[in-house]
C-alpha cells in the first residue's frame, strides 16, 4: 500500500497483538508482520458545513449535536440528547418500567408509547417460571401504556403460532425498520450499538436510564470522542466481518475503546451487506466502546426503505474532523481468526489453533444468527461435504430468519436451501429464534452449556460461564470458521475446507 508504514517491523508478541508507536497529531499506529498495515497521519482537510453544523465533527458528534440543538458539540462535553427509540426486552424490561413507576409515579405516562420498542428475546423458551413472569409483566405495562411496538409471544410450543414474535432484538429492530439512519437509539442491552451499522448513534444503557427515558424523552450523556477505523485492500474469499471486529479487537483491546465511538469507513465497509455491518458494529462494546458506526449509503437507503416509510436524515462526517487515533487495515493481509477464552481481545490466528480439540459448535445470536451467516456456514459444508464431528446447534436470530434458511436457496449449492444443508451434513435442526445459549439462560435452555465442554460459537463474548457452565470454553468465530471446525472436531482454519 502506498506510503504504508512498513509490515515487518519485529513488534509481534506472542499474543498476537501489536505494539504502538507513537507518531505526531496525538495518534497511535500500528505496525505488525502480515496483520494491520498503518499509513502515517494525512493532511489536515479543510473544514466544511452541513446544515446547521459550522464546525467540523464526526459523525456521532454532528448526530448528538442536532439531537440536543447544539450547532457544535465536544469530545467531554455532557449534553441532554432527546431520543427516537427507546428498545428493551424481557431481561430489563421489568426493571426500566419499575423504576419509571418508581421515579414518575404510578398514573404517569411514558413520555411516546410509538418510540417505545418491546422485544422478548433472551429468556423465551424454557420452563422457568420467573423468565416467563417477566414477558407476563411486559404484557401487562404494553396494554397499560398503549405502547405500540410489542413483538410478543404467547404460545412457546411452536413459535411460529406468533405472527408477532420476532426473535433476538437486535437483528429484529433492523428488520422491523426501526434502525434509521441520523437518529438516536438507546436500549437496555450493550449490543444495541450493533444499529450503528445504519449510522445511527446506538448504545446500551442501564435500568435506571432507560427508566428516565420513558418518562422524558431525553437522556443526558457525554460525548464521546472518536476512533476512526479505514478498512482497505481486497477482501478474501475465506474472512467476514467477523474476522475483521476480532482483528481490531485483538488490536486495541477489550479496554481499548473505552468510552469512546468507533467510526468505520473504506472501500471494505462501503462493499458490504448490511448484515456484515451489523456484525462489526454489533462487537465494538467488546472493546469499550460507546458506539460503533458505520457512514450511510445507498445498501443503507435500500435496506431502510424496503422496511419503513418514515423519513429520516442521514449524517456524515465532516472533511477535517477531529479524531483521536487513526487506524488502517489491509485487511488482505488478515487470516482467519478466534479470540480464544476468556477474552474477545484473545485473538489467534485459527490455523494456530488447530491442536485444540472441541465438544461442540453454535451458530447464532445477534453477531452470527444472521440469514448471511447461515448462508456462508451451509457454503462451506456444501464445498466440503462430509458429516459434522461434533453436535452442531443452529440458532436462528429472527423468525425471518429461520423462513430464509427454509426458503432460500443457497448460492452457488444446487439449488438446495440451508436447512438441507444444514440436515445432510448432521447437524441440529434449526432452533427456535432467540437468544438461547448466548447468554447461558435457565438449564434448559437450548443448547446451553451444561458442562464444562470447549465450543466453537458466532456469538460476541466468551467470558467465564457465558454460554452455562462456567469452566467452559467459547472460541468466537466467523460462521466459516464455525462451520470448518464442526467438519474438523477442532478449531479449523476455513481455508482447509474451500473457503
Amino acid at each position: 500500500m502506498p506510503g504504508a508504514v512498513s509490515a515487518t517491523a519485529p513488534c509481534c508478541s506472542t499474543s498476537g497483538r501489536t505494539q504502538a508507536v507513537n507518531r505526531p497529531r496525538g495518534r497511535t499506529f500500528h505496525v505488525c508482520r502480515n496483520q494491520a498495515v498503518a499509513a502515517p497521519p494525512t493532511p489536515a482537510r479543510s473544514p466544511a458545513s452541513t446544515g446547521s453544523v459550522k464546525s467540523p465533527m464526526t459523525m456521532t458528534e454532528k448526530i448528538l449535536a442536532r439531537h440536543s440543538d447544539n450547532t457544535r458539540v465536544m469530545p467531554g462535553q455532557n449534553i441532554w440528547t432527546s431520543v427516537d427509540k427507546l428498545m428493551t426486552h424481557d431481561v430489563c424490561g421489568p426493571g426500566t418500567f419499575g423504576i419509571f413507576q418508581r421515579e414518575f409515579g404510578e398514573n404517569a405516562q411514558v413520555w411516546d408509547p410509538e418510540k417505545i420498542v418491546i422485544i422478548p428475546d433472551h429468556y423465551i423458551f424454557t420452563a422457568d417460571a420467573r423468565a416467563n413472569r417477566n414477558v407476563d409483566i411486559l404484557r401487562d405495562v404494553v396494554k397499560k401504556y398503549g405502547i405500540k411496538y410489542f413483538y410478543d409471544i404467547t404460545d412457546r410450543s411452536d413459535f411460529r403460532a406468533n405472527p408477532d414474535y420476532k426473535g433476538v432484538c437486535h437483528v429484529a429492530l433492523a428488520q422491523e425498520g426501526h434502525c434509521k439512519p441520523g437518529e438516536v437509539l438507546f436500549g437496555t442491552d450493550s449490543h444495541t450499538c450493533n444499529a450503528g451499522a445504519f449510522g445511527q448513534f446506538a448504545t446500551g444503557i442501564g435500568n435506571t436510564d432507560a427508566g428516565f427515558i420513558l418518562g422524558t424523552g431525553k437522556l443526558l450523556i457525554k460525548v464521546p470522542p472518536t476512533i476512526r477505523f479505514v478498512l482497505e485492500g481486497q477482501m478474501p474469499s475465506y474472512l467476514m466481518a467477523k474476522d475483521l471486529i476480532l482483528q481490531i479487537i485483538g488490536e486495541i483491546t477489550v479496554a481499548g475503546g473505552t468510552y469512546k465511538a468507533m467510526e468505520f469507513a473504506g472501500p471494505v465497509i462501503e462493499a458490504m451487506s448490511m448484515e456484515e455491518r451489523m456484525t462489526i458494529c454489533n462487537m465494538v462494546v467488546e472493546a469499550g466502546a460507546k458506539n460503533g458506526v458505520c457512514p450511510p449509503d445507498d445498501t443503507t437507503y435500500d435496506y431502510v426503505q424496503q422496511r419503513t416509510d418514515e423519513p429520516f436524515e442521514a449524517q456524515f462526517a465532516d472533511e477535517g474532523a477531529d479524531y483521536i487515533e487513526e487506524y488502517r487495515f489491509d485487511v488482505s493481509k488478515i487470516e482467519p481468526l478466534v479470540a480464544a477464552p476468556h477474552s474477545p481481545d484473545n485473538r489467534r490466528n485459527a490455523r494456530d489453533c488447530r491442536d485444540v480439540k472441541i465438544d461442540r459448535v453454535y451458530i447464532g445470536s445477534c453477531t452470527g444468527g444472521k440469514t448471511e451467516d447461515f448462508m456462508a456456514a451451509a457454503q462451506l459444508l456444501h464445498r466440503a461435504g462430509g458429516q459434522v464431528k461434533v453436535p452442531t446447534f443452529l440458532v436462528p436470530a429472527t423468525q425471518k430468519v429461520w423462513a430464509d434458511l427454509y426458503g432460500l436457496p443457497v448460492a452457488g449449492c444446487e439449488g438446495k436451501t440451508a436447512a438441507q444443508i444444514f440436515e445432510a451434513a448432521g447437524c441440529t435442526p434449526p432452533a427456535a429464534p432467540s437468544c438461547a445459549a448466548c447468554l447461558g439462560g435457565p438449564k434448559d435452555t437450548f443448547a446451553r452449556m451444561n458442562e464444562p465442554q470447549v465450543c466453537v460459537s458466532t456469538t460476541n463474548r466468551n467470558f467465564p460461564g457465558r454460554m452455562g457452565h462456567k469452566d467452559g470454553q467459547v472460541y468466537l468465530a466467523s460462521p466459516y470458521t464455525a462451520a470448518a471446525s464442526a467438519l474438523a472436531g477442532t478449531v479449523a482454519d476455513p481455508r482447509d475446507y474451500g473457503a
